[in-house]
């Protein structure tokens, strides 16, 4: 059964959250909360509460043990970009980009 949690519109960048993501997938979610949570990130800390999102999906509304629950995908997307224009030299300006992201983890009990 595959168990699911979402968080949306987060203000870090994708890139940066895929790192934290790479690291937990394939393994058991008590043992990609430990790791996720002796990372010194900001991305770690927002995959670390969608990650204990979708464990209590999986443990109330499923009725799973987080000992057979497995992180089967870690997936980031990207959200909308917020657009602001910055200060330049000699009166000009340039486009600065606040990048957004989508954090989704699934797991499974198989």
């Amino acid at each position: 059964m595959k168990i699911q949690a979402i968080t949306r519109y987060v203000r870090i960048s994708p890139r940066k959250v895929m790192d934290v993501t790479r690291e937990i997938q394939g393994l058991p979610a008590g043992r990609a909360l430990d790791l996720v949570q002796v990372m010194p990130l900001k991305a770690a800390r927002l995959v670390l509460r969608t990650l204990k999102s979708a464990i209590a999906n999986a443990e109330n509304n499923a009725s799973l043990s987080r000992e057979n629950l497995k992180v089967k995908e870690a997936v980031v997307g990207t959200g909308p970009t917020l657009k602001r224009m910055g200060s330049r030299a000699r009166g000009s300006s340039s486009l600065i980009r606040k990048r957004t992201s989508h954090i989704k983890i699934i797991l499974s009990d198989e």
